[in-house]
């Protein structure tokens, strides 16, 4: 089975690869991310625009990388005061989307993001890291590393694939 993450980010394609062993366990799996552009800002400031980021992500890779089985895209964005993420699983051209946990931001990274900047950036910041966004993300920081950006992404991905798991209950 080939999966292809709309992404070349570390944590996202680990956390796809993990999702989708448990899912299929026993089955091979080939699991690899292609870089995408989603089309919105670098950081999306609403649950709206955080979605049409991750189906632009699915379009371009379904484009870019044909012959997939699975397609996943995953978009990081902002809804109020907590950051979260849009899953969006297409197979066989249906479409399955689903977001991830919420965490509430403090009001000083908040404030930062509506200046422009982005959260792995301004977490990299606050807590004198480097590149969080690609290890364990805001989450890990904020949560002292109690939960990770890809265990977060890991259980959103099993919920999107929820038609696919059950195909009998979503037939139209």
């Amino acid at each position: 089975m080939k999966i292809i993450v709309a992404s070349a980010n570390p944590a996202k394609i680990r956390a796809v690869q993990d999702a989708f062993c448990q899912i299929f366990s026993g089955q091979p799996l080939q699991c690899g991310g292609q870089k995408t552009v989603s089309g919105v800002a670098a950081q999306p400031m609403t649950s709206e625009e955080t979605l049409q980021g991750a189906l632009n992500r699915l379009q371009a890779v379904a484009a870019a990388a044909p012959g997939a089985d699975y397609y996943v895209a995953l978009e990081a964005g902002l809804d109020t005061d907590s950051s979260f993420a849009w899953v969006c699983v297409s197979h066989q051209g249906r479409i399955s989307k689903t977001r991830s946990a919420s965490l509430p931001l403090p009001p000083a990274a908040l404030m930062a993001m509506q200046q422009g900047e982005e959260l792995g950036d301004v977490m990299d910041r606050m807590f004198a890291q480097h590149n969080v966004k690609q290890q364990g993300g805001a989450i890990a920081m904020l949560t002292n590393h109690l939960l990770t950006r890809s265990g977060v992404y890991q259980q959103a991905i099993i919920l999107a694939m929820i038609p696919f798991i059950q195909p009998q209950l979503f037939s139209s």
